[in-house]
């Protein structure tokens, strides 16, 4: 099954469950796509001591095949130009994912 998430937010319990849910969906032979939008494209800054472990969920998906977009208006916004665990990417590309995918989730 091809499976879609969306990640519209920064707080890092949704951030770590996403990526939870993804690492699993993979692991049980789905494929998975992820887009980041809005606050979703702050990935890389959350710091939490209740989970650290955001970035290894994050290097797990990636190293298992999980693909990550991060849209570009958002960073933009956010006055960066580029995110270094995926390519900057555009709504069409969401709207690829939504029409491509089986499941679409959205956390956030």
């Amino acid at each position: 099954m091809k499976i879609g998430i969306i990640l519209n937010t920064n707080d890092a319990e949704t951030c770590w469950n996403c990526f939870r849910f993804g690492n699993e969906a993979i692991k049980n032979a789905h494929s998975v796509k992820i887009f980041l939008l809005g606050r979703g494209v702050e990935i890389e800054n959350i710091k939490d001591n209740k989970f650290p472990l955001i970035e290894g969920s994050i290097k797990k998906f990636i190293k298992n095949d999980g693909v990550i977009l991060a849209c570009g208006t958002c960073l933009t916004i956010r006055g960066k130009e580029e995110i270094s665990i995926c390519p900057v990417s555009a709504m069409e590309d969401m709207l690829k994912i939504v029409e491509e995918s089986d499941k679409l989730v959205s956390f956030g």
